[in-house]
This record gives structure tokens, sequence and C-alpha cells, in this order.
């Protein structure tokens, strides 16, 4: 039996601006890349938007960071778009993008087959809605046939990371947490809130875990950069993957 070691990330990165009140890709790039991960989940990104100089934020990480990307657009008008996006430097297959039941600000997900050493880790990346009602419906529509449910994944390995906009108390994180497991919970560590970056009161962001893997130790990046650089905080976890050879 062989295990690999994966670290994974998911950082929401406010489209680049600062808590500062700068706007600035590069320093978000530089934030994540000290984090050596292997796959990683971003949220609020902007490409093309003018509110952000039109730059395309998912190629500009992703170049720095010497990676892949797969871009899930929840909002698209002429040239403008904001979504979330995977990046990594595995080989990566695009499974899905789409649409989740929103109230308001439209929401989406990403879905991508990765091959760790040839095994295959279905990565699935979201940005919940603020309401409660509106984080159930879409909880609910994540662990359907349509997404984590689905034949194709629904029996392997699966990471869902992300803003669930849901502390552990809400009904939409508990629902998840009966289906998967929070990696913070099987790295046997005490979680740490990730939001405001500043002064981090609530645990919004997590990494949650089904299949034949564990969490051997989960952090929050909390360093004067990643304070700055946006209003979330970046959370990391240790993955060991098992397979049998």
């Amino acid at each position: 039996m062989q295990r690999k070691t994966l670290r994974v990330l998911t950082y929401n990165v406010h489209s680049c601006v600062g808590t500062d009140r700068r706007l600035d890709p590069a320093r978000i790039a530089e934030v994540i890349a000290g984090c050596d991960a292997d796959i990683v989940g971003l949220q609020e990104l902007d490409v093309g938007r003018q509110r952000t100089g039109a730059v395309d934020q998912v190629d500009a990480i992703a170049s720095f960071l010497k990676m892949k990307a797969l871009f899930h657009p929840a909002f698209h008008r002429a040239e403008e778009k904001y979504g979330d996006a995977i990046l990594t430097a595995l080989p990566m297959r695009t499974c899905k993008v789409g649409g989740l039941p929103s109230i308001g600000e439209p929401r989406g997900a990403a879905w991508t087959e990765i091959l760790v050493d040839g095994t295959p880790v279905h990565v699935f990346n979201t940005h919940l809605g603020l309401r409660r009602r509106e984080r159930m419906a879409q909880v609910a529509a994540l662990l359907s046939s349509a997404w984590l449910g689905h034949p194709d994944c629904r029996d392997g390995n699966r990471i869902l990371m992300g803003d669930f906009n849901a502390i552990p108390a809400s009904p939409g994180y508990r629902q998840l947490a009966r289906a998967m497991d929070d990696a913070w919970g099987l790295a046997q560590q005490r979680p740490r809130a990730t939001f405001p970056s500043r002064y981090p009161m609530l645990r919004l962001d997590h990494i949650f875990l089904a299949g034949d893997m564990t969490a051997v130790n989960a952090h929050v990046v909390s360093t004067p950069l990643s304070r700055m650089a946006s209003d979330h905080l970046p959370v990391v976890a240790e993955i060991e993957l098992t397979r049998g050879t």
C-alpha cells in the first residue's frame, strides 16, 4: 500500500483587493506560493472587469504559480466575468462547471478530476450565498447526483472546498459534515477562524473530504502578507491519500 500526501488550499481572494484597498494579484499569488499547495481553490476572482483594471486575475495567478486553471464565471456580462477557479500543476480533466440555486448574486461550482500519481481525486470548489435558505438549497444541490453524488465520483475520492459563508453551527455546514469529513476534525486539530482576515472571528472557509483519504494537518495561513492581501485567510490541509498496490 502506498501513501501520497497532497496539500490543498482554499482562499477567497476578494477580487485581489486587500484590506489596505490596494489591487494586487501578485500579492495574492505570493501568499499562495508560500503555501506550496498542489491544488488550489480560489473564490471571488475578476476577469476583464473594469473595476479591477480589466485584468484576467485567473491567468495572472495561474501563470505566477505555473499552474493550469479551471474557471467558472458565476457572473458573466459582455467581457466581464466574476467567479471561482481550481488551479493545479497536476494532470487535470474538467468534469463540470455550472450554477447553483441562487437568490440575488449568482453562485456556482467547478468540478475537476485530478490525477495524483495515477489515482483520481475529484475536486469541487464553490462559493455559497449569504442567505440561510439559499445556502441550504445550494448544499442540497452539491450533494445531489448532479455534483458530489454523481455516479462518476460518488464512490471515489472527493474534496469539496470553498467559502461557504457558513459557520460550523449553521444548518448548511452540518448538512455537509454529515456527508463528508471536515479536514480539521480528521487532523484532530483546533479549527481557526478565517474572516475577517485582520481580526478573524468566523470560520467560513472549509475543506471537506470523502473517500480513501484523511487529513494529517490543517492550518490557517495568518501572516502579515495574508492579513493584508484579502479579507479572508487561506485554509491549507495536508491530505494523505491511500491506494492499494
